[in-house]
């Protein structure tokens, strides 16, 4: 429902319908399973956007339920928030996108999503060989460290980490 203050965004045709159409932050917060706070962080960072009514509470259309779902579910298979950022930026931000959209970033992260699943594979296939082994250091450890080539990568996990 806006007003005639300026820092409002838009005033819709039908303000009833448009109401209808928007969600608060604490019934996005519920449906989406994450936090106010959460979602604040996501606005601040780009990730998603809202409206404010006359008394500056936030107004999100239904859309965002999608957008954070699509967030999580990217948190949750590793990638970075300025991935997730780039790929949103593509969206547009006055309709919910469309299959085709979705997809179109789909196909995008695929070799990234493709390379992190092979390195998990690799990962535990290797553990599983070392299971019972004994050696208790890299520095000896024939399967992930044969010659000691993980000091030449620099401390921390260099098996981890993406070149």
């Amino acid at each position: 429902m806006a007003g005639s203050d300026p820092s409002v965004t838009s005033t819709p045709a039908d303000p009833i319908r448009a109401e209808a159409d928007e969600i608060t932050i604490g019934e996005a917060a519920a449906r989406s399973g994450v936090a106010t706070s959460t979602l604040r962080f996501y606005e601040t960072n780009g990730l998603i956007t809202s409206t404010r009514t006359p008394g500056g509470q936030r107004r999100y259309a239904r859309d965002v339920l999608r957008r954070v779902a699509f967030i999580r579910a990217a948190q949750s298979v590793g990638l970075k928030l300025s991935e997730i950022s780039d790929s949103l930026s593509d969206l547009p931000d006055d309709r919910a996108p469309t299959k085709a959209e979705w997809e179109r970033i789909a196909e995008q992260w695929r070799p990234r999503l493709d390379t992190q699943i092979a390195t998990l594979v690799g990962l535990r296939d290797k553990l599983a060989l070392c299971i019972g082994c004994g050696c208790q250091s890299l520095d000896s450890c024939l399967v992930f460290n044969p010659d000691d080539k993980a000091a030449e990568g620099g401390p921390g996990a260099q098996f981890l980490i993406e070149n």
